[in-house]
């Protein structure tokens, strides 16, 4: 059964909508939804509001936007809902020990990893990144450090060998939003056990960038089949296609949406196949079928509309 407390939710990426949504359903009082400004996106660099804003202005919880919501005026803001505890999820700032300090039974995170592994903005991204075939969830006791606090549940689970991180993502924000619950009742009750972090097997998950989905071909195959998941939704794996001989039009960005480890030898970057459905390239190690792929100002395709738009050849080079 629910205790209700009164709780200010911090979150932004979609990461927290489910435990957001879950916290409210299970009767809790949502005192505000503390989450980041809202950033111009797209083309048209419009202001769209994130997927747990339009929840909360749904919900009618109070939404507050501080560019900083360590500042003075933040903490006051916070300070003056009088919570019982803060929760947090994919937020996207690191909380100061004053506001740290304003509830009563303190605050808790819900992280995209089996801590002490992947600390860090990019949880998900980076364990798929790395070829790890388990995931987690653990939601811990918030510290001023980055995913440094104590231990107060985790749930794992197998890692499917072609899930993207987008997938994954979702599938533990639904894993993590009833293991929060448990972890809150475990708090009002006074029988939540916290395990410290073991700081000698801690590993980084630091925050993506656009240059991180550059495809390198001197890497095994292995590894840029998990890089092209790792990088969905964003910032999606890219490569070049340079025709040989050599014309003027130069290079053609290609992104890469979806791949197929296969055998296969020869220069890293060279098409090996390139014929009907079949688009290959040799990695360092192994050899890479292209799947669905996507050219500048167009939809997503199958390997097999690309070679009919594109006369490819064994030889062209991918990559630089």
């Amino acid at each position: 059964m629910t205790t209700p407390i009164a709780i200010v939710m911090l979150g932004t990426g979609d990461f927290a909508l489910p435990l957001f949504e879950s916290l409210h359903a299970a009767g809790h009082r949502m005192l505000a939804l503390v989450t980041q400004p809202d950033r111009p996106q797209g083309r048209n660099q419009e202001l769209i509001p994130s997927l747990i804003k339009q929840s909360a202005v749904r919900l009618g919880v109070p939404v507050l936007q501080p560019e900083n919501v360590n500042a003075p005026e933040g903490v006051a803001a916070v300070a003056a809902l009088s919570p019982d505890m803060l929760v947090t999820a994919a937020y996207g700032q690191i909380l100061s020990a004053e506001l740290l300090s304003v509830p009563r039974l303190g605050a808790i995170n819900l992280h995209g990893s089996i801590l002490p592994a992947y600390r860090g903005a990019a949880p998900v991204a980076r364990a798929i990144q790395r070829g790890e075939t388990e995931a987690g969830v653990t939601v811990i006791q918030m510290t001023p450090k980055i995913d440094a606090g104590g231990m107060i549940a985790v749930a794992r689970t197998p890692v499917d060998p072609d899930e993207t991180a987008g997938e994954l993502e979702d599938r533990l924000a639904r894993i993590g939003a009833p293991l929060s619950l448990e972890a809150i009742e475990n708090i009002i009750a006074g029988r939540a056990q916290i395990l410290p972090q073991d700081a000698s097997l801690v590993t980084r998950a630091p925050k993506l960038k656009k240059e991180d989905g550059v495809i390198d071909w001197t890497r095994s195959a292995a590894e840029i089949h998990n890089l092209v998941r790792a990088m969905q939704p964003w910032p999606i794996a890219s490569t070049t296609w340079t025709a040989l001989p050599w014309t003027p039009a130069g290079p053609l960005r290609i992104i890469v949406h979806k791949t197929r480890p296969v055998a296969g030898e020869g220069a890293p970057g060279v098409v090996l196949t390139a014929a009907k459905d079949e688009l290959v390239v040799a990695a360092g190690q192994g050899a890479i079928q292209l799947l669905i792929v996507q050219v500048p100002g167009k939809k997503p395709m199958s390997a097999a509309e690309f070679l009919r738009g594109r006369h490819v050849q064994p030889g062209d080079r991918m990559g630089d």
